[in-house]
């Protein structure tokens, strides 16, 4: 197979703690889909801790080593360069993961860590934090909209049925609509099906 449209990510939000000479570093960890949703959890996150000294973050979105659709970032929020946001997402690649959101929010305990000891904090607070987490696979899906007429429901829904296509949103009248996700190595057959039932009009919405 020349694309390989499966990730892998967390399930649910975890959090993890690492502690050294009095510094704490608290993780969080979050499964996300946009660089949107990494701001909101961010500003949460800084709602909850407004005292801390360093809220440093990487997340990681898509799929290497394509590129196009990879977006990464990685923040040291004050911390001396490569000591913090960039030891959070070499470990989000050293594990394979993707479309995740790390914080780690930083108490300074009043000594000097130094930058490996500052390397080794972030990495070891973030690698607590996964440990907790539970990996699951999935798949990089193009969602389409399907317009259809009533009488043409039993053809498409075979469609849908025989692909396992996941339906998202649903409207069952004289004129029906139908969202679903067709993972991207299965667009090649989902596509003409549909195209080839009468009455039946298909349109690309997004990739998600």
């Amino acid at each position: 197979m020349l694309f390989d449209d499966s990730y892998r990510t967390i399930q649910e939000a975890t959090e993890g703690l690492f502690k050294d000479r009095g510094s704490k570093f608290l993780a969080f960890v979050y499964p996300i889909r946009s660089e949107q949703e990494a701001k909101d959890y961010l500003a949460q996150l800084r709602d909850l801790h407004p005292k801390a000294n360093h809220h440093c973050y990487a997340y990681r979105l898509g799929l290497d080593p394509a590129g196009s659709r990879n977006h990464y970032r990685a923040n040291e929020d004050g911390e001396p360069s490569g000591s913090a946001g960039r030891p959070i997402l070499n470990t989000l690649y050293s594990q394979d993961l993707t479309n995740i959101l790390v914080v780690v929010v930083r108490y300074f305990g009043g000594t000097l860590l130094g930058v490996p000891g500052l390397i080794n904090a972030y990495k070891s607070a973030t690698e607590e934090a996964l440990a907790q987490a539970v990996v699951v696979t999935k798949y990089i899906c193009d969602e389409y909209e399907i317009l259809f007429p009533y009488e043409a429901m039993n053809d498409v829904m075979r469609v849908v049925k025989s692909n396992n296509l996941e339906v998202t949103e649903q409207l069952f009248e004289m004129d029906c609509r139908l969202l679903v996700l067709v993972r991207k190595t299965a667009l090649n057959q989902v596509v003409p099906a549909l195209e080839e039932i009468e009455k039946v009009k298909i349109r690309y919405l997004k990739t998600v």
